[in-house]
């Protein structure tokens, strides 16, 4: 039996999805949504369905939202595109324990000319409304953009966005937040959050891979980034990928209802994992503060992640060394080096992501391959330094 524990990364598709989009998926009908003809207006209508029900899984309205690719792209079109109606040298704002979807944005926007300036996570993983305000209290220039995620993709590090959001309005700047690791398993209402934009991901919630949705709030100034139609209000352009939106929809909605479930189940296992793999030698939770329920990042002392991580596929487990867009990385995690984790120790870091789908069965089973595979490798010393 191989167990699958990598659900930050990717999620199979739920039921409900896989339904709602079969009828696309068959063949029997091939329309545009920008089509005038009947078909066209029905693939229309299967868009905006799908758009009014992830509005209502984020408390937001359907106008407000704006398919696109993935999340990757809906974090840089939050920021590049409300960037691109604010002065050069008004500061972007961002935690660096992001995913790399926003740091290597920002990274860009420096070369480009802007002050990029990096908040610490410090060792709760997310940055302290504190943090924020002596960040931009300090600032010579009023920061155009904060951006900080609500749950971190390695640890499921819980940010304070509410409190973080009224800061950065206080002090003049926009507020984008990555609520890609939320969705489904913490509560999200974006009047209650108090930002700007929220980027959102299908395949995180049991959706499609290949579509995701920039929220984005009624009166923010954004710049299109991707030209060529009218498509999103004229916000994004570019065909509707119709079968995937209808899933992504039918996803939002049953991930939005079954999320205080979800929550109560999935934090439950991952508190059983968590309690069987720390029994071996070695093996600690990293620091973390508020998190959410399905993230479970551990180090094993002395060991090489990588050869730990293959060990454990070759018996049938499955799991990440830190974030997948980072995957075959020498580099450490820089989220657990950004909360004052050494580099061997980042190194020897590994992520289990749960969903509610994840049974007591898979998680026993998995501790137990776990404290195995830890056996037999502390006996290569290519594998583990002294412990």
């Amino acid at each position: 039996m191989r167990i699958y524990l990598d659900h930050a990364a990717t999620t199979p598709l739920v039921p409900p999805a896989r339904e709602a989009m079969a009828p696309w998926l068959d063949g029997g009908v091939a329309a545009n949504p920008s089509s005038v003809h009947r078909s066209g207006q029905r693939a229309r209508a299967a868009v905006e369905t799908a758009r009014e029900r992830l509005a209502a899984a984020i408390g937001g309205a359907p106008g407000e939202l704006i398919f696109v690719s993935g999340a990757t792209e809906a974090d840089a079109l939050a920021i590049v595109g409300t960037l691109d109606a604010t002065p050069l040298d008004a500061p972007l704002v961002v935690s660096a324990a992001e995913h790399a979807a926003v740091l290597q944005v920002a990274s860009r926007e420096a070369l480009r000319g802007r002050p990029v300036v990096r908040l610490d996570p410090g060792q709760a993983g997310a940055p302290s409304p504190d943090t924020l305000r002596r960040t931009l209290d300090g600032l010579p220039v009023p920061a155009a953009l904060v951006a900080v995620m609500h749950t971190n993709n390695e640890t499921g590090a819980l940010a304070d966005v509410p409190a973080l959001s009224r800061i950065a309005h206080e002090h003049g700047a926009a507020f984008h937040c990555d609520a890609v690791q939320a969705l489904g398993y913490v509560p999200i209402d974006v009047r209650a959050l108090g930002v700007d934009l929220l980027a959102l991901s299908s395949h995180k919630i049991g959706g499609p891979q290949g579509v995701g949705a920039l929220w984005v709030r009624d009166g923010h100034e954004l710049v299109p980034q991707a030209l060529g139609g009218a498509q999103e209000r004229g916000r994004r352009a570019g065909t509707h990928a119709v079968a995937a939106i209808v899933g992504f929809g039918a996803a939002a909605r049953a991930a939005a209802h079954d999320a205080p479930a979800n929550a109560t189940r999935t934090a439950a296992l991952r508190d059983r994992l968590a309690t069987a793999l720390v029994r071996s030698e070695g093996v600690h939770e990293n620091a973390c503060g508020p998190r959410g329920p399905k993230h479970l990042s551990v180090r094993v002392d002395g060991a090489d992640g990588e050869a730990l991580l293959l060990a454990l596929d070759d018996a049938g487990v499955e799991l990440s060394a830190g974030s997948a867009c980072a995957a075959g990385s020498v580099e450490p995690s820089h989220v657990l080096t950004a909360m004052g984790l050494s580099r061997e120790a980042a190194r020897a870091s590994l992520r289990f992501s749960l969903s509610a789908r994840t049974t007591e069965q898979q998680v026993d089973v998995a501790a137990e391959r776990f404290a195995k595979v830890l056996e037999r490798l502390r006996a290569m010393p290519e594998a583990f330094g002294p412990l």
